[in-house]
């Protein structure tokens, strides 16, 4: 059953790369609308997420919110073709602008490793495939729940040589050498860790579980970090790469500390397009509100 599912998910991908950006992101705003009206858990979750994140908005501004950020959500699910099965040329002249790059040029040139952090928001997938044609990259892999699409996932994702790094012991040890030897490693940092890999710190004032995975790198290698987000632009006209400086706190030894500063540095880049976030995705279901789950399961 799994490889006859993975084998209508790649169909589908070939198909969506068929379309215009235009066209893939018109039938991803379509599909934030259904599951808008459908009442989907990705609404819940995501409902939930903004009222927590945004108290200080209106219940009118937060339902705006919510209903662009499933638009925007649709629209990252309609891209994957555009992303994964384009000519690279193709898909890097999406890029209309790159916003300070300096800061990730200027770490190299310091004789530094750099870790550089892409949260989900905007496409992340974007984002690895530019840098990857910047520098050799180490990323971290989680390997998808349906096993058969994983040799298709890393085939698309490693393309320009990156190397993709299993999320176990082994990986991460392959990450402190990549650093000690001033290379440039990927990672999404707003994922909920498992077992002890995280610290609970706030983000958006809510008390999230926290990868401490970034702050031990930071702490036994000496490297630099900056952020990069690929953020949608207006009419389908492609995408801005934007890096960002992040908290200097980050490179504090106190775990909590730069634990803290590394998610003020991603909700730096969260404020500047909210709707592009992806709020769907659970990311304080560790954390109770009365006595019940976070989001009700």
């Amino acid at each position: 059953m799994n490889k006859f599912k993975a084998k209508v998910a790649i169909w589908l991908l070939k198909l969506l790369a068929c379309l215009s950006l235009k066209n893939a992101q018109r039938l991803g705003a379509m599909l934030g609308r259904l599951f808008w009206f459908g009442d989907s858990s990705l609404t819940r979750v995501t409902k939930t997420n903004i009222e927590l994140c945004f108290p200080e908005l209106s219940k009118d501004a937060q339902q705006e919110l919510i209903k662009s950020s499933l638009a925007e959500t649709g629209k990252l699910f309609s891209e994957f073709g555009v992303m994964w099965e384009w000519p690279t040329e193709k898909t890097l002249d999406l890029i209309r602008s790159v916003e300070g790059k300096e800061y990730f040029d200027d770490a190299f040139e310091r004789g530094r490793g750099v870790i550089v952090l892409a949260p989900h928001h905007g496409n992340w997938e974007l984002v690895g495939l530019y840098l990857s044609t910047l520098r050799p990259m180490a990323a971290l892999y989680k390997p998808p729940k349906i096993k058969e699409l994983e040799y298709y996932m890393s085939e698309v994702r490693g393309r320009h040589g990156s190397e993709l790094v299993p999320t176990n012991k082994r990986g991460v040890v392959r990450l402190f050498s990549v650093l000690r030897e001033q290379g440039m490693v990927g990672i999404l940092p707003d994922q909920v860790p498992g077992g002890s890999g995280g610290v609970f710190s706030p983000f958006m004032g809510v008390p999230a579980n926290t990868i401490k995975l970034v702050s031990r790198l930071v702490d036994k290698t000496g490297c630099e970090v900056v952020s990069l987000c690929a953020m949608r632009r207006p009419q389908a006209d492609g995408f801005d790469m934007v890096f960002r400086r992040v908290d200097p706190d980050i490179y504090s030894a106190d775990i909590d500390v730069s634990v803290a500063a590394m998610n003020r540095s991603i909700e730096e880049c969260v404020r500047h397009n909210p709707e592009q976030y992806q709020w769907e995705y659970k990311r304080f279901k560790d954390y109770r509100v009365g006595t019940g789950s976070t989001y009700g399961t």
